[in-house]
């Protein structure tokens, strides 16, 4: 009882954290409400029109003030998911743990969430015998849906009717100081939700951010938690850290924590190999590269290259030990995605793509009689070709193979009989006679 007048006096937060709202006007925060898409602006004054508190959130007023073109953007309202409905004709509510409304303008969607807060009767609220989070689904007052955010420079609300950023944790202080500061006590916020941990490598590697001692302290030894987390929901927070644009830092990042272990723990093996740490190396910048400049992706290439040299360790370890070639590639794919389902279960709807990726690299070694053609003329024959050519970048294919198959399929289709390779024409032209 003494603790909760405590809490109400001090106005301390959800995890002990204390809110102190600053308001930066528009000459100290420099943002310009045409920064904002025009639906966000639209659902922000319907909102605020209809006597409801309405901001711009999270991640976008985060990379606006860093400088960056954020990817879209998020509105928190003091309005139910009900009575936005109503306000904003063309939405709908989606949700079942915690309903929010996806507020649509022809090819945006603008999500709006309703203010989140702390249940202090415990009704809503359940934690596991680990301390993480399984409900936790009330609505709350704005200082406590800041309270419950992640990180600081990811607490920040933009008001872009006023121009005004609103920021209750020194947000906009860590921001400027490129420091990442988890908001209350960063043990028990990755208590209740271990996948916080993943966010705050994320985040940090692509902001180029320092973790502030007291957010990093913990993680080393609470990465075992990881475990606890549904599969499908660490492989969505993986998927975001290898597609953030930055995935080699991440990465990096990742082995520097520790929390690689139970997620992909064949990369110990990898980067600790210079030819694999430089085939990982020039995988993941690629990826970046792609990112960077808006261009397709592929998971399952990237989750290909990442598992590729175990692949081949057994793959030479099966031929060396009598098997024919290729049942032993097929071999040796099937049991290092069993082993790494173990640990962070890639979906299956991706081994398809990496088997085939996998199963078409014995095939560029082969560039005499009609394979080369047939393997040009295969579906998968572009990823399988790009991912040769990491290979040979590394240092594990000869240059002169990679060359070999960019120049034949440069060269006009009748030049390509011409440049297949010398010393195996003749056993072509043999069979022809017979």
């Amino acid at each position: 009882m003494i603790a909760t007048l405590i809490k109400k006096v001090l106005r301390i937060g959800p995890r002990g954290a204390v809110p102190k709202l600053k308001h930066y006007p528009a000459e100290t925060h420099g943002l310009h409400p045409e920064s904002i898409s025009a639906c966000a602006m639209r659902v922000v004054k319907t909102l605020q029109g209809g006597g409801f508190k309405a901001y711009i959130v999270g991640g976008a007023v985060r990379d606006l003030l860093a400088g960056r073109e954020p990817k879209d953007f998020d509105v928190a309202t003091d309005a139910t998911p009900e009575q936005v409905r109503r306000l904003i004709r063309r939405s709908r509510i989606i949700g079942r743990r915690f309903q929010i409304v996806h507020a649509i303008c022809h090819d945006e969607v603008v999500e709006v969430t309703t203010f989140r807060g702390e249940n202090r009767e415990d009704a809503n609220q359940q934690t596991d015998e680990h301390g993480r989070l399984t409900r936790d689904n009330v609505f709350g007052s704005m200082e406590e849906d800041a309270a419950r955010r992640d990180f600081t420079v990811n607490a920040l609300y933009y008001d872009p009717v006023r121009n005004e950023v609103l920021d209750y944790f020194n947000g906009v202080a860590d921001l400027r100081a490129r420091r990442l500061t988890m908001i209350g006590d960063p043990a028990q916020r990755y208590r209740e939700d271990p996948v916080r941990m993943l966010r705050a490598v994320r985040f940090s590697a692509k902001l180029g951010f320092e973790m502030d001692a007291s957010t990093r302290a913990p993680i080393h030894n609470m990465a075992d938690l990881l475990l606890n987390v549904p599969e499908s929901r660490l492989f969505d927070e993986i998927l975001k850290l290898l597609l953030s644009g930055h995935a080699h830092a991440c990465v990096g990042r990742l082995r520097a924590e520790g929390l690689h272990h139970d997620l992909l723990p064949l990369l110990d093996l990898i980067l600790d190999q210079p030819q694999g740490e430089r085939f990982i190396r020039q995988s993941l910048e690629n990826t970046d590269r792609r990112i960077l400049e808006d261009k397709p992706v592929s998971p399952g290439f990237l989750f290909a290259t990442l598992l590729w040299h175990p692949v081949l360790d057994d793959w030479k370890r099966r031929m060396a030990a009598g098997e024919k070639s290729m049942p032993a590639l097929f071999s040796a794919m099937g049991e290092t995605l069993e082993a790494q389902r173990k640990k962070l279960a890639i979906p299956r709807r991706y081994d398809a793509v990496m088997k085939e990726i996998w199963g078409l690299q014995p095939r560029f070694e082969q560039r005499s009689g009609q394979r080369p053609f047939r393997l040009l003329e295969h579906p998968r024959f572009r990823a399988a070709y790009d991912f040769m050519l990491l290979r040979a970048d590394s240092g594990e294919l000869p240059e002169e193979i990679a060359d070999w198959w960019t120049d034949f399929q440069q060269v006009p289709p009748e030049e390509r009989e011409a440049m297949l390779v010398e010393e195996e024409r003749p056993k072509r032209s043999r069979r022809r006679r017979r």
